[in-house]
């Protein structure tokens, strides 16, 4: 059993809470059973950390403090793994472009409604909130592992697929109402920042704007909600 929080071992696991030494890693963690089950049948899970014993390879028992240390649980888990990163794969028919989403919630909701309604690849910017945060890692319930997931310089990626795909951005202003959207096989869907939406210079590269109707009475959508109701209707 490791004891002590000063465990070289310990001190390493604990750095992987830092996003800076996490990509140099190319390592991350994930808190709780199933999140550590889910890594385990990705083969992503590299050791795992309990407070009894569990039938995992790599896996070692630990103190309740040590595991205090290395969680970002306000309750102490009962298991910690550690997991590497997934590695790229092609990127499909149906992709989804998110632009500045900065709450984990809304990230880790909109990964389980790409899972859920057979999004191909979800493309991050640069300035969206790290895919790694242990909050969007909880909110996604571990679907992270279900889907390829790429951070690309949105205004140079979005060009280059631009003969391939074609680009809806998410306006009220010009757009086609989503109901009324005609099916293509390969398409992307532009998704904004929780504040102030897609910006305009990705704006200007999209192919057509679609909307969602809505009572009048409410002025927008949570970006987690909008984007599942677009997922739904043009995966119908």
């Amino acid at each position: 059993m490791i004891t002590s929080v000063n465990n070289e071992r310990i001190k390493e696991i604990s750095k992987l809470n830092n996003k800076k030494y996490r990509k140099e890693r190319g390592l991350f963690i994930v808190e709780g059973e199933h999140l550590v089950e889910e890594a385990y049948k990705h083969d992503l899970l590299v050791e795992v950390y309990s407070l009894n014993e569990v039938s995992y390879d790599n896996s070692y028992i630990v103190a309740e403090s040590v595991m205090k240390k290395i969680s970002n649980l306000d309750s102490v888990p009962n298991i910690i793994g550690v997991c590497k990163m997934k590695e790229e794969n092609s990127l499909g028919n149906k992709l989804l472009i998110l632009d500045n989403i900065q709450n984990p919630g809304n990230l880790g909701t909109i990964i389980r409604s790409a899972v859920a309604f057979n999004v191909d690849t979800i493309v991050l910017s640069n300035d969206t909130v790290d895919l790694y945060n242990s909050k969007v890692i909880r909110a996604t319930e571990g679907m992270i592992f279900n889907i390829n997931i790429v951070t690309k310089d949105l205004f140079s990626f979005i060009p280059s697929i631009k003969d391939k795909y074609k680009i809806y951005g998410t306006n009220v202003e010009n757009g086609t109402l989503l109901k009324n959207v005609k099916k293509v096989e390969k398409y992307a869907i532009i998704m904004g920042n929780e504040g102030n939406g897609v910006k305009r210079e990705l704006q200007d590269m999209c192919d057509e704007n679609i909307y969602i109707e809505m009572n009048s009475l409410c002025e927008s959508l949570n970006v987690g909600v909008a984007t599942s109701i677009i997922l739904y209707e043009l995966g119908r």
